[in-house]
């Protein structure tokens, strides 16, 4: 995607826009989602290469975006990447990373003030860090007339009561430091579990196993549908095999399930399935071939 332009489509009465923070290979294939052979990679090269895979390196191939909704006479966003100058020492390509973010935002016509609702699907560093930015030393929301949707679950499990995930990751700590206790101390989280309305458009719903409260975002409106599914998926080789989790889910076996369950709604009803890092259109159809999944069409 060109650095000054965005992705614009509309779904019913919803516009949507997509603006990527940072798209490259990411991690070795069997790193990222281990449970995927070498063979599910190769054989379906062709579906892969370029977007998803890049084979010479054997990385997956990801993309750091937001999803802008227009809806409702509201600005939605969902996600909010990596955010600048951070602390993360257990990711390098994270750690102090400094991009234009904030400026591709602005060029699709969408400001910080002009932002309503914030939705972070989950509470790991790249959907919550441009939550907040440096403001003279202290972060402070940068989308200053937000209200921010967060899982109740993930704020327990990644916040102090939870022990911080439970330390087992020091990212985690300052990731809910400076990316979600400043938005608590300006008044502006709204914690939600089981579901959620935004609107007559928009419904939050729990996807658990990613985290403890990782959500996908469901579209309907005007007879169209989609499904913004966060992490539930970081490649879609875990659509023809969906058992496969990626590194990061904490309970593997409910992940799995839950991936299941949403694959099997997107095929049944139609939505398009718009997973947090897919590369290319970022975008794609899902079939059925009795209890197994497949891809279709890649839109828009």
């Amino acid at each position: 995607m060109a650095d000054d332009s965005a992705q614009r489509f509309v779904l019913g009465d919803v516009e949507i826009l997509r603006v990527v923070e940072w798209s490259a290979p990411y991690a070795p294939a069997p790193v990222l989602v281990p449970g995927a052979g070498p063979g599910l990679w190769k054989e379906n090269r062709d579906l892969l290469v370029p977007d998803h895979w890049d084979p010479d390196g054997d990385r997956v191939v990801v993309a750091l975006q937001t999803w802008v909704l227009r809806s409702g006479g509201r600005t939605v966003l969902v996600d909010t990447g990596v955010g600048n100058g951070r602390e993360r020492p257990g990711n390098p390509l994270f750690h102090h990373r400094e991009g234009d973010f904030l400026q591709r935002l602005e060029r699709a016509g969408v400001r910080p003030a002009d932002v309503d609702v914030v939705v972070n699907t989950h509470v790991h560093g790249d959907h919550v860090g441009w939550n907040t930015h440096d403001v003279d030393g202290a972060w402070v929301p940068t989308f200053p007339r937000a209200r921010y949707l967060v899982p109740a679950a993930d704020d327990f499990h990644f916040g102090p009561e939870g022990g911080y995930g439970g330390g087992t990751r020091a990212d985690d700590r300052l990731t809910y430091e400076d990316s979600i206790a400043p938005v608590h101390r300006a008044g502006q989280v709204e914690l939600w579990e089981g579901e959620y309305r935004i609107d007559d458009h928009l419904t939050l719903e729990a996807a658990p196993g990613h985290t403890p409260g990782s959500s996908v975002l469901r579209l309907a409106s005007g007879g169209e549908r989609a499904v913004f599914a966060g992490d539930l998926l970081h490649s879609p080789v875990q659509i023809l095999r969906p058992e496969c989790n990626s590194c990061f889910c904490l309970a593997p076996e409910q992940a799995a399930d839950t991936r299941r369950r949403v694959l099997g709604r997107a095929a049944d009803e139609r939505e398009l399935l718009i997973p947090a890092h897919f590369g290319g259109s970022g975008v794609v159809e899902v079939g059925r071939d009795g209890s197994a999944f497949r891809f279709g069409r890649w839109t828009p």
